[in-house]
């Protein structure tokens, strides 16, 4: 089972496990089972609201979900996703630290989540 640690300047880090691999299991609804204050408003990866910054507490890189088409769209208006990032990706297989915690799925990795 992978650690989740949720840090944000407002709040006392808090680390929690997750069950890895059960492919439900958004970073979103993980935060929300251990009362942690990710701001949200649609919960369906179409808003924006939710961008998390995620690093690997591990030299591997991050290994979560594949992209969403829909994390794909919001991350790159907001200006927190490239062409290159998605092409780094798809091809490459390296996640950018930018994610929606509504759409990203726990791998089994510990993992800093910054909201």
């Amino acid at each position: 089972m992978p650690n989740i640690t949720f840090s944000n300047p407002n709040y006392r880090d808090k680390t929690v496990y997750a069950v890895a691999g059960s492919h439900t299991e958004t970073i979103l609804s993980i935060a929300r089972a251990h009362k942690i204050p990710i701001d949200f408003n649609c919960a369906d990866g179409e808003c924006g609201t939710c961008v998390i910054k995620v690093s690997p507490l591990d030299d591997k890189g991050i290994m979560g979900s594949h992209l969403t088409e829909k994390e794909k769209t919001v991350l790159k208006e907001n200006g927190k996703l490239t062409a290159q990032d998605i092409e780094n990706a798809e091809v490459g297989d390296i996640a950018p630290p930018w994610r929606l915690a509504c759409q990203m799925i726990v791998r089994d990795q510990d993992i800093l989540v910054e909201y």
